[in-house]
């Protein structure tokens, strides 16, 4: 016997609210590294599109990576801020040891990993849409207080490559 039922078009937007939680959880993980510092041996890779509308990079790093960069938020780093209202992260990093501040917005973000805990999550573009209460996808909410962390972002040595979360999905042992 053949299942020949079509899948059922949900009328609720399923796709994006998933989308949001996983964003949710990369923006709660800068907010606390921002507040708080790095704890233990955690660090982030955090990749996203350079050519998006409202990214602010120095123009030698946008030279450099047209179109997409990862940066490694670990050793070095200041001023890492998650701002809702304006839908962006802000952090200041040093490039072959010169400093500088780089403005992402929240929509441009396409990849977010903690390697000390294999957790890797992969966006897609954020959708312009208002959910059924008029609010946009990720709403509006208070910046933790706190210092930065010093630390020191590794350059990337090559493009930037948005990884698969199967690849760091763990699979149970067979003995």
């Amino acid at each position: 016997m053949t299942d020949d039922t079509k899948p059922v078009e949900s009328l609720l937007p399923y796709d994006r609210w998933t989308e949001d939680a996983m964003r949710e959880v990369a923006l709660r993980a800068l907010d606390h590294a921002g507040a708080h510092g790095l704890p233990g041996d955690h660090h982030f890779y955090l990749t996203f599109r350079t050519d998006a509308p409202g990214v602010q990079i120095p123009g030698h790093l946008k030279a450099r990576y047209p179109d997409e960069m990862t940066i490694v938020i670990q050793h070095q780093f200041w001023d890492l801020k998650v701002d809702r209202a304006a839908q962006t992260v802000s952090i200041g990093l040093s490039f072959g040891g010169v400093p500088a501040q780089l403005s992402i917005p929240i929509a441009a973000m396409t990849a977010f990993w903690d390697p000390h805990v294999r957790i890797g999550l992969r966006f897609g573009p954020v959708a312009e849409a208002e959910d059924d209460e008029g609010e946009a996808a990720l709403p509006p909410a208070g910046d933790l207080p706190g210092e930065a962390a010093e630390a020191t972002p590794a350059e990337p040595d090559a493009p930037a490559q948005v990884v698969s979360l199967d690849a760091f999905r763990r699979r149970p042992s067979r003995d």
